[in-house]
């Protein structure tokens, strides 16, 4: 019988999508603005696809992942679909997936902390 609330993952597993979900942020936001400066070489003076052709997918690929890190810890964590929707389009807004990040940490860990706290002894899942 688990003594944590139904809408909340095992604080083992939620620390674990939490820092599956960093990872990807910061990933994330990086590779957002290496998109926007091979779109500045696409559509500016030099008019050169050649980075953007390569880097496009690549960053896909890396907001694919961090879509799924959004998705996991939101389900984990018990956020409604219009939390987790909304937290997707960080990934559109330079600098956005950082700031998210320093936000949904700060109140995750929060949250493991009351979690923990509340737990009797021996249940704890660090």
């Amino acid at each position: 019988m688990s003594t944590y609330p139904s809408h909340l993952a095992h604080p083992k597993a939620l620390r674990s999508a939490l820092g599956f979900y960093r990872v990807t942020a910061i990933i994330a936001g990086i590779a957002l603005f290496v998109l926007i400066a091979a779109m500045a070489v696409k559509y500016g003076p030099a008019k050169s696809p050649g980075f953007s052709a390569v880097w496009s997918p690549i960053h896909g690929v890396i907001y694919m992942a961090y879509a799924a890190a959004i998705a996991n810890l939101g389900i984990k964590s018990g956020w409604r679909l219009q939390r987790i929707v909304l937290h997707l389009l960080t990934g559109f807004v330079p600098l956005l997936p950082w700031v998210a990040e320093r936000r949904v940490t700060a109140e995750t860990e929060e949250l493991l902390s009351r979690e923990e706290a509340q737990a009797p002894p021996g249940r704890v899942g660090r």
